[in-house]
């Protein structure tokens, strides 16, 4: 593991000051109590952040709502699940063997979460700029340009899109409950406008999954009732 995590710095290119930081981001909590989910929800903040600032910078020409659209394609589970392989992380995750057998180490939702962690351990270890510096090298072979806009909007960015476009607050999302056994998890997470009065619920096999579904499920709500 000492020699894996030696090699992953490198492919990183950056050096952890607290080499912990680095085993926590890597342990999924059917591993250990001392698991990377804290770590996952600074880095899901990190990635939006340096992602929007890039495309800002490189994209700066185009309107909000076709620059939310490529941050969202840049950010979903598949694109990270790609990453978090090209950086060898499906070989170091530490994984509880229920996990392990049930094909943990190679499943994207797991891969995509661990690879926000290991951002956000990079975030506590040296700040937002040399996260933020990582972010840029693990994008630079990825072809971003505007006609990725055109790909459909997820749930998430629909609803981001449709307050934005109405001057409302964005939705809260928060973890309610886990269910299962740690290796076979799901996530109830509530999407809330309190601005409107509005909280849903949605169950995923993955926190990020789950937020689709809570955000899907207030989007129906809206149409429902026809709020303006």
């Amino acid at each position: 593991m000492t020699h894996g995590l030696e090699q992953l710095q490198l492919r990183l290119q950056y050096r952890f000051k607290n080499p912990d930081l680095l085993r926590r981001a890597l342990t999924h909590r059917s591993f250990s109590v001392e698991h990377y989910e804290r770590l996952e929800f600074l880095g899901d903040s990190v990635l939006g952040l340096a992602v929007a600032d890039m495309l800002y910078a490189q994209l700066g020409s185009l309107p909000e709502g076709d620059l939310s659209r490529i941050r969202a394609n840049l950010v979903r589970q598949e694109t990270l699940h790609a990453l978090a392989l090209g950086l060898g992380l499906s070989e170091l995750l530490r994984l509880g063997e229920g996990e392990m057998r049930s094909g943990g180490p190679k499943r994207p939702s797991i891969l995509a979460d661990a690879l926000e962690s290991v951002l956000g351990a990079v975030y506590l270890d040296a700040g937002f700029a040399t996260a933020h510096a990582l972010v840029q090298r693990l994008f630079a072979q990825v072809d971003i340009h505007p006609a990725m806009q055109a790909v459909g909007k997820d749930p998430k960015t629909e609803l981001q899109e449709w307050l934005q476009a109405r001057k409302r607050p964005l939705p809260a999302y928060r973890v309610v409950a886990t269910l299962g056994a740690a290796h076979q998890q799901s996530f109830d997470v509530e999407c809330a406008i309190e601005a409107l009065g509005l909280s849903e619920r949605g169950i995923g096999g993955s926190r990020r999954a789950a937020e689709q579904t809570a955000a899907a499920a207030v989007l129906q709500t809206i149409k429902t009732r026809a709020i303006a």
